[in-house]
């Protein structure tokens, strides 16, 4: 016998509108009539119809996420940020679209699609850019969305790791191990967080009274073979740096490439560093020293947000500024001291 909302409304002697909204988890119902309800729901066997609710709802519960996709898509960021938006959606019982589009006129027209079209009842963001068209977008259409990471403007939900504190943080190790001659490969400065990234790294040199080389400072574009190029243009300099700082571990990963094939051990001959902490940087050769950014860990809450916005509920806290953790491996070597 197929258990409906009215076995369920006869069963526990609430009203069928009770029922239902104690298992959508409207606020209006009580904590003790909600737990009895599910626990009822639960002991028979209640599977709730989708197609139904969505039609009674008006929503998909289903959240969209777009990635930025390019001729070498490897990214383990959004692998991570992936796992983690998935599985707190499935936790609240919504289904995660996403689409792949290379970034500019065709990811617009993919956010276009999925919101107008009624495809998805929230959005989630990530690598913001200086004046974002998504965010612009989004807001003038008045749909939900969370966004992992800053832009030029902060009036929107997001969630970010302190980006300037992070490489102010690096630079500072580096410079304690007695390094002077350290180098930056930067992010794409179209990126909301690039600026804060390299005013990091340029506030501790200057704190500790290094010149700032811009020689040391090249532009890379967050994949491998981008750290390998930009190190190659700062290996090939006369006076090559004793460290590299990379805005990201794939970078940073691609700049240790360039030091072995150039015959240097890193952590004895240079010292390397990046940012993200993703899975492939504790098992590099020698392990990378980085910058954690709990990434499956800020999915979750991204969702969390999400779906307290798309109930129509007020965010406790709507922007959420995270203290990076330094993460020292061997590729730092050891002080020169």
């Amino acid at each position: 016998m197929k258990v409906t909302l009215q076995t369920l409304a006869e069963k526990s002697g609430f009203s069928i509108t009770t029922v239902s909204r104690a298992l959508a988890g409207y606020s209006d119902v009580n904590e003790q009539t909600r737990a009895r309800i599910k626990a009822l729901a639960d002991e028979l066997g209640y599977v709730p119809n989708q197609a139904a609710r969505r039609l009674q709802s008006q929503q998909s519960n289903t959240i969209g996420l777009v990635i930025p996709l390019t001729d070498d898509f490897s990214d383990p960021f959004f692998m991570e940020l992936l796992t983690g938006v998935g599985r707190q959606a499935s936790t609240y019982g919504y289904d995660l679209l996403i689409s792949a589009h290379p970034p500019g006129d065709e990811e617009m027209e993919a956010y276009q699609r999925l919101v107008s079209g009624s495809r998805v009842d929230g959005m989630v963001l990530a690598r913001t850019h200086i004046n974002d068209p998504r965010i612009a977008y989004l807001k003038d259409a008045n749909h939900p969305f969370v966004v992992n990471g800053r832009a030029n403007v902060d009036d929107f939900p997001f969630i970010d790791v302190d980006g300037f504190r992070s490489f102010h943080m690096l630079t500072e190790h580096f410079i304690d191990y007695g390094h002077r001659d350290i180098a930056y490969i930067g992010c794409p400065p179209d990126l909301g967080y690039a600026a804060a990234r390299q005013h990091g790294y340029e506030a501790s040199l200057t704190d500790h009274g290094i010149p700032i080389n811009q020689d040391y400072i090249v532009e890379g574009d967050l994949t491998k073979p981008g750290g390998v190029a930009a190190a190659q243009r700062l290996l090939a300099l006369n006076q090559r740096p004793s460290a590299i700082i990379a805005g990201n571990d794939l970078m940073a990963l691609g700049a240790m490439q360039v030091c072995r094939q150039q015959g240097l051990t890193v952590g004895e001959d240079i010292a390397v560093a990046g940012f993200d902490d993703i899975p492939l940087s504790s098992h590099a050769d020698p392990p990378l020293t980085t910058v954690r950014q709990p990434i499956r860990e800020i999915g979750y809450q991204l969702v969390d947000m999400l779906i307290t916005l798309i109930r129509g509920d007020m965010l406790d806290e709507s922007q959420r500024l995270i203290e990076p953790t330094l993460i020292i491996r061997a590729s730092s070597g050891k002080p020169l001291n």
